[in-house]
């Protein structure tokens, strides 16, 4: 019977495999038509079908999809909006896989559990579609159900982000993705530990249980495995459906969501590694947050927080050795002097809303993603250096949380003094202090402490 499991899973990988290498190699060979022979490709409509494509199969392709929409020139400005799309718009399974998946996690008499179960997915995304239902006593639920053999997905996609990075790298060596590599295969493990992500979702709900402005679900345990995950549902609009709404409101929101994502990372060292549209909504009645879904938590070390607030005194006061020190706190090496120029250009763009003390939008942009375009010019830069880069794996998921939040500040055009913000936030910051903190934490709600590649 193993044996014949083993296979179907071979198989299943080996077909996901022939797949997802088609559809990236039809990625590969429409830009290299367009760059070499001068074809004319609809990239838009062509970025569209690509997205459809891998949306259908499913599984962590979709999070490497959007990923490698942030990497600047990785790909057109069409394709990196489209892939960027593919988590919140993922099609469903149907209702056998359902009660098949509900039947093996909670028993052949899983219905008698719940007062209603939902038979459409009311959302679905790249490991797990949710379903709503009413416990017992009529309390709404989220039921998140992982799509099958996601552990056999990932190991398959995985070794094609591999073998993109390869690629990308012999064609532009300036950046190593090495560091990449070993954190998004490790963060996308993790995502499929449901028991963690419980672990994870109460957790958060400690650390910010005196925030009365964001709400985190609360996870029912008795109806929950490391394969289906069971919360109270949590009402709310899209935050989008905000964009119009009045300066006050729009400002409201952005407060809300500065300390939902901030409070964890400068009071323990803890972000919200995925925050796109579809984690978060505002509820019902008033401008609260709904903070959701948390399978992709980083955990990182005090002294890695200590060096952002290092990089910010020391841009603040033109310390050039200071910075140099903040970047090797994070494990940047061998830095040129003209390396360090250019990671000063992206550091500015980066903590520019903060050191500007003025109420003011967070930036603009012309394309729709945030700090593309500085990105561009950076890494435009990084290319004409002797050398390379070894971007450090924390980055990964820090950077999209900075370039994500900014792009809903962006949408909602929210005018704030972003410098006082950030002043109170740090204002009370200890590396010994925050070391505490966090292990308590962490030893409270059973979690592993930060993994780290720098000293």
């Amino acid at each position: 019977m193993s044996e014949k499991i083993d296979q179907n899973t071979l198989m299943t990988r080996l077909g996901r495999g022939s797949k997802v290498t088609g559809a990236m190699a039809g990625l590969a060979t429409k830009l290299a038509g367009e760059k070499l022979f001068g074809l004319n490709i609809e990239r838009t409509e062509h970025a569209e079908q690509l997205m459809l494509a891998l949306g259908n199969l499913k599984g962590p392709l979709m999070k490497v999809g959007q990923i490698l929409a942030t990497i600047p020139e990785a790909l057109p400005p069409e394709y990196a909006k489209a892939f960027q799309q593919l988590q919140s718009n993922a099609p469903p399974m149907g209702w056998a896989f359902v009660r098949r998946r509900m039947r093996s996690e909670l028993g052949p008499e899983w219905q008698t559990k719940f007062a209603e179960f939902g038979t459409e997915a009311a959302a679905a995304a790249s490991l797990g579609q949710v379903h709503r239902a009413k416990d017992k006593n009529g309390r709404d639920l989220a039921c998140k159900l992982q799509y099958p053999d996601m552990k056999s997905a990932i190991a398959s996609d995985i070794g094609q982000l591999k073998l993109i990075f390869s690629l990308y790298e012999r064609v532009d060596p300036s950046i190593k993705t090495a560091q990449i590599y070993e954190e998004l295969s490790q963060r996308l493990y993790e995502e499929l530990d449901y028991v963690r992500e419980a672990k994870h979702t109460n957790a958060y709900a400690h650390i910010l249980k005196d925030e009365k402005t964001i709400h985190v679900p609360e996870i029912v345990a008795g109806l929950s495995t490391d394969r289906l995950l069971t919360s109270t549902w949590l009402d709310g609009k899209p935050i989008l459906t905000y964009k119009d709404a009045p300066l006050e409101d729009r400002n409201t929101i952005a407060l809300n969501m500065f300390r939902a994502w901030y409070v964890p990372l400068y009071y323990y060292g803890i972000i919200h590694g995925d925050p796109h549209m579809g984690n978060y909504s505002i509820r019902n009645g008033s401008l609260d947050l709904n903070l959701l879904d948390f399978g992709c938590i980083r955990v990182f070390p005090p002294q890695f927080v200590g060096g952002v607030i290092e990089l910010y005194h020391a841009l603040m006061t033109d310390d050039r050795e200071r910075a140099v020190g903040a970047y090797e706190s994070w494990g940047f090496a061998n830095l040129s002097n003209e390396v360090i120029d250019v990671l000063n250009i992206w550091a500015r763009f980066l903590y520019d809303p903060i050191m500007d003390d003025q109420i003011r939008t967070i930036s603009t942009t012309n394309n729709g993603v945030y700090g593309r375009e500085k990105a561009q010019e950076v890494h435009k830069q990084l290319k004409t250096l002797k050398g390379n880069v070894q971007i450090p794996r924390e980055f990964v998921f820090m950077d999209r949380a900075a370039l994500g939040l900014g792009s809903v500040f962006i949408h909602l055009q929210a005018e704030v003094n972003w410098h006082q913000l950030f002043e109170e936030m740090i204002s009370v910051f200890s590396v010994d202090e925050m070391n505490a903190r966090q292990h308590t934490l962490l030893n409270d709600f059973g979690l592993i402490e930060h993994d780290s590649t720098h000293p």
